[in-house]
């Protein structure tokens, strides 16, 4: 897949502002979806979302109307001029969406897992023009997001690009998905041209966190957001919690800073270059630090080898990330993050100790 290959069709919009896809969670009735459209109109949203067919988590859920709501997605093209998006889960609806002219076609994250249905749906598109976005999957996959776009790149569907609507963890905290922004950004570093548009709306799984997700967006350089709006929220068949109305919209899009991607005045970068080395600096000590750690964790494998001791400690290793929890108190750092490093770190020792238990 080479990146330099993607259409720039984000590029050809010429939009002055990242681009906006607003819409409701699910297609309720005709009158809904044009009352939400005609109000979108006036707003910065460019395309028009909306839920045609809703794969929900457990069954008993509104599942959407199905090619029912199509003509209704197809009438809002047509009186409001804006450009439409639904998700597509299998060869059959992408079939239909081509029918009734949706502009764009996204990708749920429950499709991105399955590469069969994936490429079903790639070979359904080949030869057409229209533009595809990949939600990332459920669970913090890389390769199988990278895998999915390029099934799509592989079919000579070269108007492509992502959405990043967080990762599913049994761990729950103020979002409804983490948003484990590492993982778009090594994205955004390999594929420069590949346009990538957050989902605040599955991120934050409530209204009030829409605006800090999308501003962490755009200080990430996205390209673009993905927000669920509804006329009454409230009253939303489908995940109303993080839904927003259209005047909330605009708000949140008047309000939203935009940072520059260069600096252009020689004072900042010799600021950025001064920190950038300490950075660098320290970053290189917490390397050595580390490698000095695993090789007292290897002392510890070859003394537990010796006497046929386990290597999984469980009392030593609550008392470790206790110990550390309550250190990180008043230093700066969220005990979110010490307990995710210290697991890493953790992780990383048994991995080391059990090679040295497997040795002959």
């Amino acid at each position: 897949m080479k990146n330099e290959n993607f259409k720039p069709w984000l590029e050809a919009m010429k939009l002055d502002h990242p681009l906006v896809i607003a819409g409701p969670c699910s297609a309720e009735s005709e009158a809904q979806v044009l009352e939400i459209a005609h109000q979108l109109k006036n707003t910065d949203a460019t395309v028009f979302r909306a839920g045609v067919w809703k794969p929900r988590t457990r069954p008993g859920g509104f599942e959407g109307h199905g090619v029912k709501a199509l003509p209704w997605i197809q009438k809002v093209k047509e009186e409001t001029g804006m450009l439409t998006t639904i998700e597509v889960g299998n060869a059959e609806h992408a079939k239909l969406a081509l029918e009734f002219d949706i502009d764009i076609l996204w990708i749920g994250a429950r499709t991105t897992v399955n590469p069969f249905v994936v490429q079903e749906i790639a070979d359904t598109l080949k030869g057409t023009d229209k533009i595809v976005l990949v939600k990332n999957p459920i669970n913090p996959d890389y390769a199988l997001w990278m895998g999915a776009v390029e099934r799509f790149y592989k079919a000579g569907i070269t108007k492509l690009g992502v959405i990043h609507r967080g990762f599913s963890s049994y761990e729950k905290d103020k979002y409804r998905n983490k948003p484990k922004w590492q993982i778009p950004i090594d994205l955004k570093r390999d594929y420069p041209n590949l346009p990538i548009i957050c989902d605040p709306s599955h991120i934050a799984g409530r209204r009030d966190l829409i605006f800090e997700v999308s501003q962490t967006a755009l200080d990430l350089n996205f390209d673009g957001l993905m927000i669920e709006t509804h006329c009454t929220p409230d009253e939303a068949w489908s995940d109303a919690a993080q839904q927003i109305t259209p005047d909330t919209l605009v708000k949140i899009t008047e309000d939203l800073r935009i940072r520059k991607t260069e600096f252009g005045d020689v004072n900042y970068i010799d600021k950025l270059t001064e920190f950038r080395t300490q950075i660098n600096f320290l970053d290189n000590q917490l390397i050595e630090l580390l490698s000095d750690r695993m090789k007292v964790a290897d002392k510890i494998g070859e003394v537990k080898k010796e006497r046929n001791v386990a290597v999984l400690q469980n009392k030593r290793w609550g008392e470790i990330i206790e110990k550390m929890l309550a250190k990180s108190t008043g230093s700066g750092l969220s005990k979110e993050f010490i307990n995710n490093i210290f697991k890493v770190i953790h992780q990383e020792s048994i991995e080391h100790q059990e090679i040295i238990m497997k040795r002959e």
